[in-house]
């Protein structure tokens, strides 16, 4: 259950005041600023990746690095499925390496892939934040694709300042506000000083205007 006053802000940011309507609809995102944060070091950075307990508004698109049995079952449940002998392919091939991250929001891959993965498009996909999330064999793909599907990156990097997908404005604003607490809830999980670590945080659409949470 979502506070008051952000379930408030939620409200307000999709509201038609502050939400001028557009021909398509607008993702929300929460931008999070922090403080007294040394982001120099990594092990202070926020690396995480979050189920929204509300989804995403629409489903993330997922892509499977796959052989065998794995491979059948993954194209039942995943939109892309690369089988090995793609790899190098896509590696010989930056343009479409490149095109491939940027089209799909998570990668998982079979484990014993993943060396080949990493020397081949690793350049490519790790400073994108796409690198595929190891898997065994034998895992349930349709569980971790379900869960996948219904989650978000977030990721600070070296900067105080970052944003992430908390749904979209179609979606009811209860909705949207569990998802934001559960984010907010994480973060300060990470955060030494919890919420004393963070500056402020703002509810926006894509076009919209921002409203302060924090």
């Amino acid at each position: 259950m979502a506070s008051k006053e952000v379930l408030e802000a939620v409200k307000n940011a999709i509201d038609e005041k502050n939400n001028k309507k557009r021909k398509f609809t607008q993702s929300v995102e929460l931008v999070i600023n922090l403080k007294d944060v040394d982001l120099k070091k990594p092990e202070n950075r926020i690396d995480e990746e979050i189920e929204l307990p509300k989804g995403r508004g629409k489903d993330a698109k997922i892509g499977v690095f796959a052989s065998g049995e794995l491979a059948f079952k993954a194209k039942k449940v995943a939109d892309l499925v690369i089988p090995p002998e793609q790899i190098k392919e896509l590696a010989e091939d930056k343009k479409k390496a490149k095109e491939l991250a940027s089209s799909y929001d998570f990668f998982i891959a079979e484990a014993p892939l993943m060396p080949s993965i990493g020397r081949a498009l690793g350049k490519i996909f790790a400073p994108r934040g796409k690198m595929p999330k190891p898997i065994p064999p034998d895992a349930d793909i349709e569980a971790i694709v379900s869960k996948i599907r219904r989650s978000v990156r977030v990721k600070s990097k070296d900067k105080p300042t970052f944003h992430c997908l908390v749904g979209r404005e179609d979606m009811p604003p209860e909705d949207i506000a569990e998802n934001v607490e559960t984010i907010l809830q994480r973060i300060e999980h990470n955060l030494e000083r919890g919420r004393m670590n963070i500056r402020s945080a703002y509810i926006k659409t894509t076009m919209g205007s921002a409203v302060r949470v924090i």
